[in-house]
């Protein structure tokens, strides 16, 4: 399989393109001036204005919306005409704004792929990140493969917040996807709920407590999958270290019993089940 970026993807959309692009469906041309006046709007750091050439507005409304229409047809539509033409097997792609996985049934394809894709968004003015873009064996045959090679286990990737991994399941030793939260996004989330703790140290604890369960149930709401509550439960243990440490600071003598502390947490801090069905139960079609 293919884990693909794109580098600097969003500063460096050419502007003749993505107008070029938006006249296929586009027909009035005060929208279409509309959307020139919005890329060439500039970026303003301070007192400093610098025009922008190439690129999206950061922090622009409008950007995620050019940049998927940009992909669709540098992308998305090269990548199913090549599938139809020059694939052997099977090709799938799954793409999130510049970032997107594809899966091969052979490694030939692959490879030819990664080259094609290469010279395909050369065009475009863009190029695929050298360090973040690999190719890898994954799948249901990639440990016996790697195992006969003489290699390690098969390697995991990281997408949309996930870790995917090749596991086997326990009862049947079938292959199974294994996916659990990326460490790096759930430190992340950590980090911003404990900035959120402190500023609201003196406030009332139910208040608080209303707050973080809202998000916490939205962090289990993305990430409650199968196979992912060990991770959760160590994300739910984390968020009541830092609430019982911030409940402590409220005063000197302010410690509060960890057994206190326990009957306001199981009230405000939901504990984590499944949420999502697996995959083969949620996507029964199949795209032609």
């Amino acid at each position: 399989m293919l884990d693909a970026d794109i580098q600097g993807f969003f500063d460096s959309i050419s502007h003749e393109w993505i107008l070029r692009l938006l006249e296929r469906r586009i027909a009035d041309p005060r929208i279409l001036r509309l959307i020139r006046k919005w890329l060439k709007a500039g970026v303003s750091e301070g007192s400093k204005w610098s025009s922008t050439e190439v690129g999206t507005p950061q922090g622009g409304v409008i950007s995620p919306l050019l940049a998927n229409i940009y992909l669709h047809y540098a992308l998305d539509e090269w990548v199913v005409q090549w599938r139809k033409e020059c694939a052997a097997g099977d090709v799938i792609i799954v793409r999130y704004a510049d970032d997107f996985v594809m899966g091969f049934q052979y490694m030939k394809d692959a490879e030819r792929l990664q080259e094609a894709l290469k010279e395909r968004l050369r065009e475009f003015s863009l190029k695929l990140h050298p360090e973040k873009t690999r190719l890898i064996m994954f799948g249901r045959f990639a440990a016996e493969n790697r195992r006969r090679q003489g290699e390690k286990k098969p390697e995991t990737f990281t997408f949309l917040g996930f870790r995917h991994i090749c596991s086997v399941n326990r009862t049947n030793r079938q292959f199974k996807l294994l996916r659990i939260t990326d460490k790096k996004r759930m430190r992340g989330t950590l980090a911003r709920i404990k900035m959120a703790l402190r500023a609201r140290m003196h406030d009332d604890i139910a208040e608080v407590g209303q707050r973080l369960q809202r998000a916490v149930q939205g962090y289990y709401n993305y990430f409650a999958v199968h196979d992912n509550i060990p991770a959760l439960d160590k994300f739910r243990r984390a968020i009541c270290w830092l609430w019982h440490k911030i409940l402590c600071r409220r005063s000197q003598r302010g410690w509060m019993k960890w057994k206190t502390f326990y009957r306001i947490a199981n009230r405000w801090i939901p504990r984590p089940r499944v949420l999502h069905p697996y995959p083969n139960e949620r996507f029964r079609a199949k795209h032609p």
